[in-house]
């Protein structure tokens, strides 16, 4: 039997008064039930990067800090991601998108999706605003996603108690995001077996 893929749900806000780790585990909780892969949560609040400071673009490879190199052999493993992400001024949170930033190649051929969170469109438009950044990134990242409206699926605004329904959105989730994984593995080893033949 095969090796499960480890998908990472990401956890994007780093707020102290933040409400994205309940929505976090949420999706680990019923992930890990629905799916076939292995889910890990990685919270970027507990990896504290600072702002970008390598003095090199990310897809030269050449990482210099040492928490660049921590965060690169963090990710490295990953078969895919689910971004959770809530929506800032119509786009997503700088701490997910400066993460995204530090690295490239460990991206690079991985399934992702998104889930986000926000008041007037759930976070649509933080998750819509991500997609071109994974396509530079090379990940590719799936149709289904979650959306959840703070009015709606949190109580107090604080509280997350989302409707039943989201849990069959998140089955198609899971099911696309691993499809993509398995084949996307296979992309990862093809390429390995080339540059090793080169």
């Amino acid at each position: 039997m095969s090796t499960p893929l480890r998908i990472a749900i990401i956890i994007g806000s780093t707020r102290p008064t933040r409400i994205g780790h309940q929505v976090g585990e949420w999706v680990h909780e019923h992930a890990n039930r629905l799916g076939a892969a292995d889910y890990e949560i990685i919270d970027l609040a507990e990896v504290d990067l600072p702002l970008l400071d390598e003095p090199m673009s990310a897809s030269a490879g050449q990482y210099t800090h040492e928490h660049t190199k921590k965060w690169a052999e963090r990710i490295a493993p990953f078969d895919g991601f689910i971004f959770v992400t809530p929506e800032y001024n119509h786009a997503p949170n700088a701490a997910l998108v400066n993460a995204l930033s530090f690295l490239y190649a460990e991206w690079n051929d991985k399934s992702a999706a998104l889930v986000s969170y926000g008041y007037t469109a759930s976070g649509a438009r933080a998750a819509d605003m991500l997609r071109p950044i994974l396509g530079e990134l090379q990940v590719a990242d799936v149709r289904q996603q979650l959306v959840f409206s703070i009015p709606v699926d949190f109580e107090n605004y604080t509280v997350f108690k989302p409707g039943e329904q989201h849990i069959s959105f998140l089955q198609v989730l899971t099911e696309q995001l691993e499809a993509w994984g398995r084949a996307l593995k296979v992309v990862r080893a093809e390429k390995a077996l080339a540059r090793a033949a080169a």
